[in-house]
């Protein structure tokens, strides 16, 4: 799909409807969603300008800005890899190369995080918190969002993923509560932290080959390949988690389906037991909380 060819002469709101109706023939999920996004994207338009500007017709540079991003957005690219952000716990991201797309089912680790700690009533009210493969810095920003005297650090292994989160947090006014270090997981961390919370990659990797192209070849791999079985993450953190925990310190993990009893089998022998699982949308066990033993 070119632009000219394809959207000269229309209006805004042909435009977009020719958009969708290409998108849902592509068997795209959202393709009312993506069109709109990506008009208004092309135009630099907000919803509620792009409404009103409906009925004016595109200009041969519009309708070929527009029809490029189409065309990206039909090679199965995520809408918010094209516009380059993404909204996650009512926050803005911006996002890079490097930095997995936050999604709604890693809220499910901020619930579960702020559950637990709401839960402990001998909880210090300034707590330090990690977040191992922190990406776009999404876990440890909405966190501190809703927790004011917290401090924070995020780690990742790639300098791209720390800038991107920096970038973030100065966006967000968290800088002077986050900091952010380039390591694996947490090999420059220093504890102790009252909460550290990870998305670490759990695909295993004969399964990556079928997971939607969207994520499959625009996602980071690092950020999805969780080895063999898809536990490999999970060892690496368990090698460090628990000098990292303060005395009956919190780790809250994401996990792939059907992952929580591997994982907490992980746990338990570095005294660090199961205090908690919470179920995302679809009903999977997608966070889980464990607790270091006193």
């Amino acid at each position: 799909m070119t632009g000219p060819a394809g959207l000269g002469g229309l209006s805004l709101e042909a435009a977009r409807r020719r958009l969708a109706r290409e998108f849902r023939a592509r068997g795209l999920e959202t393709p009312e969603l993506d069109a709109r996004v990506l008009v208004g994207h092309g135009l630099g338009l907000e919803h509620a300008a792009l409404a009103a500007a409906a009925g004016r017709v595109l200009t041969a540079g519009e309708a070929d800005t527009i029809g490029a991003l189409a065309a990206r957005r039909v090679a199965r690219e995520p809408v918010a890899r094209i516009i380059g952000r993404k909204e996650f716990w009512a926050l803005p991201f911006k996002l890079n190369a490097d930095t997995l797309l936050p999604r709604p089912e890693t809220e499910t680790v901020v619930e579960a995080a702020l559950a637990a700690l709401a839960a402990d009533n001998c909880r210090p009210r300034s707590l330090r918190i990690a977040d191992l493969g922190t990406g776009s810095g999404a876990l440890l920003l909405a966190l501190l969002s809703e927790l004011p005297s917290a401090v924070g650090t995020g780690t990742d292994i790639s300098r791209d993923a720390v800038e991107c989160a920096r970038e973030n947090a100065r966006a967000l006014g968290l800088c002077t509560r986050a900091s952010f270090v380039i390591c694996d997981y947490a090999a420059a961390l220093k504890g102790p932290f009252d909460l550290v919370v990870s998305n670490p990659p759990y695909v295993a990797r004969p399964a990556l080959a079928g997971l939607q192209p969207e994520v499959r070849d625009f996602d980071p791999r690092r950020a999805l390949d969780g080895g063999p079985d898809g536990l490999d993450g999970y060892r690496a953190i368990a090698a460090q988690a628990r000098h990292l925990l303060a005395p009956e310190g919190l780790l809250v993990l994401e996990l792939g389906a059907d992952q929580s009893d591997q994982v907490t089998a992980i746990f338990g022998p570095l005294g660090l037991a199961p205090a908690g699982r919470r179920h995302d949308l679809a009903g999977i066990v997608r966070a889980l909380v464990l607790q270091a033993l006193p």
